[in-house]
């Protein structure tokens, strides 16, 4: 992928009656590099993801993908033109088929059965492609929404505490398959699990109460003094 801006955002305010969730975000992703959100619960992490993917319209600010004004458009139309997401609770069609999901989310991009095939491979899902989704762990599960995303070749995909809720094996695995979605989609991740973030992540975002205090490498967030006080609790 080229190193050019992904993603820019201006100003970005996202009210809920009085409680500002969102203040004032201004934000750049460049290139492919795997960017973490991270901060404490009700820090606007979800709702900043909400707003990028169109499912909540800002108050105040614009966001630009690929140099085009998104800002406001509804989430199939943000699909469309290259932005995916997961989210905190899996959102999947549980009484259809792997294979079927999968087919669903690769229609909107006009693919074809093989993509699909190719999709069950990257994601080690062939022998569970006619099992109904509901029957599967919740480890699978989250595979299953991670390809669904991939299915609509996104340019930036957005991942919502992939790791949420799995078990070691089942974490090592997700955190295999983002390192290595890492090479052809940018990635922005929310994710509590510091330990995935500090291993995986290029670039750390750091919000508290709807601002972002902190934007930096790793080393840089680990040596903050404003995140230890804020985030770490040192």
């Amino acid at each position: 992928m080229e190193n050019k801006e992904t993603l820019r955002i201006e100003n970005l305010v996202k009210k809920f009656g009085n409680f500002v969730a969102v203040n004032r975000v201004n934000l750049s992703i460049v290139g492919d590099k795997l960017t973490s959100i991270i901060g404490p619960n009700g820090a606007g992490k979800t709702t900043l993801i909400n707003v990028i993917s169109g499912m909540l319209k800002p108050d105040a600010g614009r966001i630009f993908f690929m140099g085009k004004d998104i800002t406001g458009l509804q989430p199939h139309k943000i699909v469309r033109m290259g932005i995916s997401r997961t989210f905190q609770v899996i959102n999947l069609f549980g009484e259809l088929t792997v294979y079927q999901n999968i087919l669903i989310a690769s229609l909107t991009r006009g693919e074809n059965r093989d993509y699909v095939e190719d999709i069950l491979r990257k994601f080690h899902l062939e022998e569970y492609r006619d099992f109904k989704v509901y029957k599967l762990s919740h480890g699978l599960q989250r595979l299953v929404e991670i390809a669904i995303a991939l299915a609509t070749k996104p340019k930036l995909l957005l991942l919502d505490e992939p790791t949420a809720g799995l078990n070691p094996e089942e974490k090592d695995l997700v955190v295999r398959l983002i390192k290595d979605l890492e090479k052809q989609v940018s990635i922005v991740m929310v994710e509590h699990d510091m330990d995935v973030v500090f291993n995986i992540s290029e670039n750390i975002i750091v919000m508290n109460k709807g601002e972002i205090i902190a934007h930096g490498t790793p080393s840089e967030i680990i040596d903050n003094k404003y995140v230890k006080e804020i985030y770490l609790g040192v």
